[in-house]
């Protein structure tokens, strides 16, 4: 149906509906004061004017003059726009315009009506928008005539060949659910806690991708980042297993983890997660694919020092652009602005692996929302695109009590590899393990884990030591009783 369609002008929000609004339609845009709804306006006009074709704002609000200046800051071309201004002027106060017999409805519906039907006629424009239907009200004379005038005037535009987008300025004393009802769909933008969200609520004659979207206002105008449904996206890949280059931890993992899959390296803080997630990165470049790690915690050049130290030539790597490090302000982003982020690395940059460091700095990200279903989602989408996710979970403890995570997401998981510390003849080391491996088996028993200068190194199973995921490692005696 996408060839039918006429596109918004507005980035992500075509994708929302399934390829653009159904031509000779009426749309409703509604919202809050500074919302956005003149800016969607000038956004759909202005793709209008790019198709060559005629378009016309009506405005019965905001002057004329103040809609072109703002407009002309975000880049629209306000001169190839055509505009009807039927705001008051500053002579209606001037002049003390009073009406001693008729209503004012009665006298001002009249030569309104006259100059849009003339406008209309002569311009023949194939997207009209109209900011704001609601001024209609106060040119009829009760609830019936309004609906009854609202209806006309659209079955007008309509026969004329028009798409029409219009909006409302709603408020608890005066609804705009009539105007619901009489349009074929409805764009509902709002603004929560400084995140603005974007939601189709009805489209006449088509689906749509349901749920609140994020948009921002840019200085170029509107972007909207549509929410991740994973099942809309789908690609054949062959299920392999991808090794990290060591060969003791791949023996670990039975040959390394799986293309496709999710796997969580959990552990407490620098014991070496982070680490482990770039040698897979680093094994990935040696067979020329492309991986990007998403720092929330580190500056790129924290990451570059501490990889080089050990051996990993990331700057290399990056160079080469097999590699691309993003350090991520977890509260600069929402979680579908993210996930628009890592989709362009997916399906422009065919990204192979990507790296979340850590899921504690994603959380920042969400902003109160739901952590398991935004994360669910974007790691469902990378996998049912063959992509491979690793996920840097930090846990609290120390030693003590093992806990694989701690907000509930291992079911995410294919593989689960944690990381632990050790305190053995007074000094402290680290083990590694692996608890989960959905799709092959693995080595049950634990490794020393090493990080020096050399690189990584995974030393022997430690069949000797129990205790071990307590932390307090004991030495076993083999011998029977």
């Amino acid at each position: 149906m996408q060839h039918d369609r006429l596109s918004t002008g507005v980035p992500g929000l075509d994708e929302i509906l399934y390829g653009g609004l159904i031509p000779q339609q009426a749309y409703l845009v509604r919202g809050g004061p500074g919302v956005g709804k003149t800016t969607l306006g000038l956004e759909f006009l202005s793709a209008g004017v790019a198709q060559g074709e005629n378009s016309l704002f009506i405005v019965l609000g905001e002057a004329e003059s103040q809609v072109r200046t703002n407009g002309n800051r975000l880049g629209f071309n306000t001169e190839a726009i055509t505009f009807l201004d039927l705001s008051p002027s500053s002579d209606f106060f001037t002049e003390v315009e009073t009406y001693d017999i008729f209503s004012p409805a009665e006298v001002e519906r009249e030569p309104t009506t006259q100059k849009i039907v003339e406008q209309v006629k002569q311009l023949q424009p194939k997207r009209v928008f109209i900011d704001a239907m609601t001024q209609f009200r106060y040119l009829a004379t009760d609830v019936f005539q309004f609906r009854k005038q609202v209806l006309s005037f659209l079955r007008f535009l309509l026969e004329q060949g028009a798409t029409v987008l219009f909006a409302s300025e709603s408020s608890p004393t005066m609804p705009d659910d009539d105007l619901q009802f009489m349009s074929d769909g409805v764009i509902e933008l709002q603004q929560t806690n400084g995140t603005r969200c974007l939601m189709v609520v009805k489209f006449r004659g088509s689906g749509f991708r349901a749920g609140a979207h994020t948009f921002r206002l840019l200085a170029t105008g509107m972007e909207v980042f549509p929410r991740l449904q994973p099942e809309a996206y789908e690609r054949d890949f062959k299920m392999e297993a991808i090794p990290s280059g060591v060969p003791e931890l791949d023996a670990l993992l039975n040959g390394g983890i799986e293309r496709g899959t999710v796997t969580i390296f959990t552990g407490p803080t620098g014991v070496g997660k982070t680490t482990i997630g770039v040698q897979f990165i680093k094994a990935a470049a040696e067979r020329g694919e492309r991986s990007v790690l998403y720092a929330f915690e580190e500056q790129s050049s924290m990451v570059l020092h501490r990889a080089e130290a050990i051996n990993i030539p990331v700057r290399e790597m990056v160079q080469r652009e097999t590699l691309s490090i993003v350090a991520v302000e977890p509260l600069q982003f929402s979680p579908d602005e993210f996930a628009n982020l890592v989709r362009q690395e997916v399906e422009q940059k065919q990204a192979r692996i990507v790296m979340l460091d850590s899921i504690a700095g994603y959380r920042l990200s969400v902003r109160g929302a739901d952590l398991v279903s935004h994360l669910h989602a974007l790691c469902k989408y990378l996998q049912n695109v063959g992509v491979t996710v690793i996920l840097i979970n930090e846990t609290e403890g120390i030693t003590g009590d093992f806990r694989a995570t701690e907000i509930g997401i291992s079911y995410l998981a294919d593989n689960i590899v944690f990381l632990r510390y050790l305190e053995m003849q007074g000094e402290m080391r680290k083990a590694i393990g692996v608890l989960k491996k959905r799709l092959s088996n693995f080595e049950r028993t634990l490794r020393e884990l090493d990080i020096t200068s050399d690189g990584i190194q995974v030393g022997q199973p430690l069949s000797q030591l129990r205790g071990i995921l307590r932390g307090e490692p004991e030495q076993v005696n083999n011998q029977c009783d």
